[in-house]
């Protein structure tokens, strides 16, 4: 039997999950009693949202020529914070369905995901897609992917996810122009692990490609990375439902297993599996290790304890290994730990999969990027936290993260997008012209100006038209200060920020004022404070709510009422020394918001 192993990789929202449901429905592998809208999309998050967040891998059989085609497909998102996905599921492929939006054409992350693609060794069918719609211009944007990627436009497939236009050629051209597995059957046996989930009756599900060699139900495993071994009690295939199979599987099949894997740790993703009687020489390449960009931390509130987020978040990583965690304690909010994560998106993506999956209420602080830290005697530290940063007397320079930019936008917003760059610290790099309306914008930017709000802003400056992609390039020294920010004369480690010095005043008034609103009014005056190490730079006073203990005096001696008020002010004077105050979450999240009006 012939077999295809492809990706179906664009930009969001260009229509992958609706492609790849239409290729489910002309396969076969669905009837029309089960179809609906993005059947792949089976995360309840991922219907809210209208994106793809996890990869789907599906098997279908299909007819060409009289002769049998397994195509085993993967549909991926389309979010620059969910790139480790992509990039997972094409180290499990030979080819790849680029898929253009007709209306659209190509954006930021069509790019990415090529050149991902390239750099895989992988062969590319571009698609046109949406081109039953009436603002479509496929031959135009042919000739954009020609110019943007090299991809000849003749090569180009124009079809309609929606209406089913172009499915039947795009599947001849699957099995005609994408390459077979290059796997030895008869070799030792690997497979490489690309995902996994958790189950609570059957322990942890593996999902593997098969590079070389033969697997069945009943051998014995060997986990390379983890040196465990384990029997295969079920093995099957996404037909898109899992389905099990009593055949053994070849070389270049796709499918998960079962083998009573009760440990979370023992499974790794990008891992090679083998057969333990008769192991392979050597591991498959397996991954390469995402590098996170964000870092905040999660403390369980609520009924939740420690030990319930410790479990909801292995289990979640084991889903989602492109997030890291490590334990953390804060004197404010107790035990917890310090996550990492790709994006800002990816970040609330995880936060709300852990509360839904995991069944836990937590509190999230504000998120931060990861600083290099010279210090005097020449060592270099890594930290993800401002509360991490050494003495400053022993700081020889702070670096940040600096990343490239590429921004695609109509022609218009130009002018207002330069200045957006230019306030965040951006330095200009280069400028490209896709065609009379679009052009391409490189800029380098520090990564803290960019998580939290740039997207937004962007969005909006451009109409909704304009897309970024962003790669990490280097950590780059500046200056770079740490703004401790005080509470009642207590240092709060979640509210401390790293900034650069020119900003620190603005950063620390507007800081203030938001933590005012956001922190309500005690019996005693709350003084904030924003300090770089000894000095306030920036100060706000939460008055306390009053009291008026004279009221009971109807007349009478003006002393009498003094002697109560100096009652009054010694007892908010000792209520201010041993009194808490209650910080709430949003108070934590008040340190992301933007400083412009």
């Amino acid at each position: 039997m012939n077999i295809r192993n492809f990706s179906i990789i664009a930009h969001i929202d260009h229509g992958k999950s609706t492609l790849a449901d239409r290729l489910l429905q002309r396969t076969g592998a669905i009837t029309e009693r089960e179809m609906r809208d993005q059947l792949l999309d089976g995360m309840d998050i991922e219907r809210e949202r209208g994106i793809t967040i996890k990869a789907s891998a599906v098997t279908v059989h299909h007819k060409h020529r009289g002769e049998d085609f397994m195509l085993n497909f993967i549909d991926t998102p389309g979010h620059v914070d969910f790139h480790y996905e992509v990039s997972r599921a094409l180290t499990a492929c030979e080819g790849a369905i680029l898929v253009v939006d007709a209306t659209q054409g190509v954006q930021a992350q069509t790019v990415a995901n090529a050149y991902m693609a390239v750099d895989a060794g992988l062969e590319i069918i571009p698609v046109v897609n949406k081109v039953d719609l009436p603002s479509a211009r496929p031959e135009e944007v042919a000739m954009e992917i020609e110019q943007v990627l090299g991809l000849p436009a003749e090569q180009c497939i124009y079809c309609s996810a929606k209406t089913g236009q172009g499915i039947d050629e795009l599947l001849a051209a699957i099995c005609e122009r994408l390459p077979g597995p290059s796997g030895d059957p008869n070799a030792k046996t690997q497979a490489l692990i690309f995902d996994s989930e958790y189950d609570d009756y059957r322990g942890v599900i593996v999902y593997f490609r098969l590079f070389n060699g033969k697997l069945r139900v009943g051998d014995k495993l060997l986990m390379m990375g983890t040196g465990r071994s384990y029997t295969i009690s079920e093995m099957g295939k996404f037909t898109p439902k899992m389905t099990p199979m009593n055949s053994p599987m070849a070389a270049g099949e796709v499918g998960y297993m079962v083998a009573a894997i009760k440990t979370l740790e023992d499974v790794n993703i990008g891992d090679t599996i083998t057969l333990a009687l008769d192991p392979a020489d050597k591991p498959l390449p397996g991954y390469r290790e995402p590098q996170q960009m964000v870092f905040c931390d999660f403390y369980p509130s609520g009924d939740t304890q420690f030990e319930d987020l410790r479990d909801a978040i292995h289990r979640l990583h084991l889903n989602d290994a492109s997030f890291t965690f490590t334990p953390q304690s804060s004197e404010a909010l107790g035990f917890g730990f310090r996550c990492g994560f790709l994006g800002m998106l990816h970040m609330e993506i995880i936060q709300e999969r852990l509360e839904r999956e995991g069944n836990v209420q937590v509190v999230q602080t504000a998120p931060t990027v990861t600083y290099e830290v010279l210090l005097t005697s020449g060592q270099v530290l890594q930290i993800n936290n401002p509360a991490e940063l050494p003495d400053p007397s022993k700081v020889a320079e702070i670096r940040e993260p600096i990343v490239r930019v590429e921004i695609l936008t109509p022609e218009s917003s130009i002018g207002d997008l330069m200045n957006l760059c230019q306030s965040r610290r951006g330095l200009y790099k280069k400028q490209q012209y896709l065609s009379d309306t679009r052009q391409i914008l490189v800029y380098e930017l520090p990564l803290a100006e960019i998580i939290y709000d740039f997207y937004d802003k962007l969005k909006s400056i451009t109409r909704g038209y304009g897309t970024m992609d962003y790669t990490f390039l280097e950590f780059r020294a500046d200056r770079l200060v740490k703004m401790d920010i005080l509470v009642n004369g207590q240092k709060v480690d979640a509210l401390s920020t790293i900034v650069h010095r020119d900003k620190a005043e603005q950063r620390g008034r507007a800081l203030l004022l938001r933590l005012k609103k956001e922190i309500d009014r005690h019996l005693f005056e709350i003084p904030l404070q924003a300090a770089i190490g000894g000095k306030v730079i920036a100060r706000e006073t939460i008055r306390s709510v009053g009291k008026n203990v004279t009221a009971k005096c109807y007349g009478g001696d003006i002393s009498r009422k003094r002697k109560l008020l100096e009652k009054q002010k010694e007892g908010k004077k000792r209520m201010k020394r041993i009194g808490t105050v209650d910080i709430p979450q949003e108070a934590f999240m008040a340190v992301l918001e933007p400083d412009e009006g």
